[in-house]
């Protein structure tokens, strides 16, 4: 069981994700935005950040970029709905992170999230 933190705007998304990854067993912590993921990455120790890119407030990219330096070996899934920004953060924007572009199929992000939790920290990308 993974400890996951998942920031998405989009309420009917965050509920979707949150069902399905906790009917996967895992434990989900779920906000609208990045500045209400700050607290909880204060308190709570996560093994997975999911978080969509484009969000009020605090984006998905700043976000991640805070937590990794509070959390060292967090793992870190971007989803987003604008492909350019999907393009731009394949390459450069947070070492080691998928992003996913919406729509995407469910299975798809789900058995993306249990492959990044299977890679041991610190090997991501290494053939």
């Amino acid at each position: 069981m993974a400890r996951i933190l998942l920031a998405e705007d989009d309420e009917a998304m965050r509920t979707f994700l949150t069902r399905a990854l906790e009917k996967g067993g895992h434990k989900v912590h779920a906000v609208g935005d990045g500045l209400e993921a700050l607290p909880a990455i204060a308190q709570d120790r996560f093994d997975l950040l999911v978080a969509d890119v484009v969000m009020p407030g605090m984006d998905g990219i700043e976000l991640a970029r805070r937590a990794t330096r509070e959390i060292s070996d967090l793992k870190v899934i971007f989803i987003t709905g604008f492909a350019a920004v999907a393009m731009r953060l394949s390459g450069n924007a947070q070492k080691n992170a998928r992003v996913f572009s919406k729509p995407f199929h469910l299975r798809e992000l789900v058995d993306e999230i249990e492959k990044v939790l299977r890679v041991p920290t610190g090997t991501e990308g290494k053939a």
